[in-house]
């Protein structure tokens, strides 16, 4: 994906999304969407995390 455009994110990402904004591996992604603190939701057995939440909580690390 690699995309710089913000705008065209959807508002929900999935962990391959989350790995490719940070420049991580999927497993790493998935690892961190585990962690307490970050800003996944869980709707049923699938985590998302909001696109602004995400940016937020790379602005505070």
């Amino acid at each position: 994906m690699r995309t710089k455009d913000i705008e065209n994110l959807p508002y929900m990402l999935n962990a391959e999304e989350v790995a490719d904004i940070l420049g991580i591996a999927r497993n790493s992604a998935y690892n961190l969407m585990h962690s307490e603190g970050f800003p996944t939701i869980h709707i049923g057995r699938r985590m998302v995390v909001p696109k602004e939440k995400l940016f937020q909580w790379i602005e505070n690390q």
